[in-house]
């Protein structure tokens, strides 16, 4: 049985907990991104809504229907949030795994940082859009700091 007490001491899973902390609550901040646009691109006074029963609030039947469109704009922060699901979940799962294995301080933290750092990035690329490489950048380095640890953590303490 893992001890807590013992766990939460752990400077490598309390790294891991912040960092952890901090690209959640990035991701949580997307989505309000994403609703924040919805709300404030109008194109003729008119919000962008994905739904028919997001429109009702500003009118019904026909008038409701001009609500219902897409916005580039919009569709940029949503693939970016989906984007984070995609990579953040994995390390989340890896890194959690990875932390508990005992790896050596130094090298964790880097994994974390990298993680964290090339996340924030890949969003500031998508968003702004800065031209590529710079957002496959963001996302190759998050991706191979997670499949780093990944096969750390395979080839050193899970037995296949």
């Amino acid at each position: 049985m893992v001890d807590l007490t013992q766990v939460m001491d752990d400077e490598v899973f309390m790294a891991f907990a912040s960092y952890a902390t901090i690209i959640l609550s990035k991701m949580m901040l997307m989505s309000t991104a994403t609703a924040f646009y919805r709300l404030t691109r109008k194109v003729r006074n008119l919000e962008v809504f994905a739904n028919p029963e997001d429109c009702v609030t500003f009118g019904k039947g026909e008038n409701a229907k001009k609500y219902l469109r897409t916005d580039d704009r919009v569709e940029r922060v949503r693939r970016a949030h989906l984007n984070d699901l995609e990579n953040i979940v994995p390390f989340l799962g890896i890194g959690l795994l990875y932390s508990l294995s005992g790896p050596d301080p130094s090298a964790a933290i880097l994994h974390f940082r990298l993680f964290v750092g090339a996340r924030i990035y890949h969003t500031i690329a998508y968003l702004t859009p800065l031209p590529q490489p710079n957002r496959a950048l963001g996302f190759f380095v998050g991706y191979g700091v997670t499949l780093s640890m990944a096969y750390r953590l395979l080839k050193s303490k899970l037995y296949l």
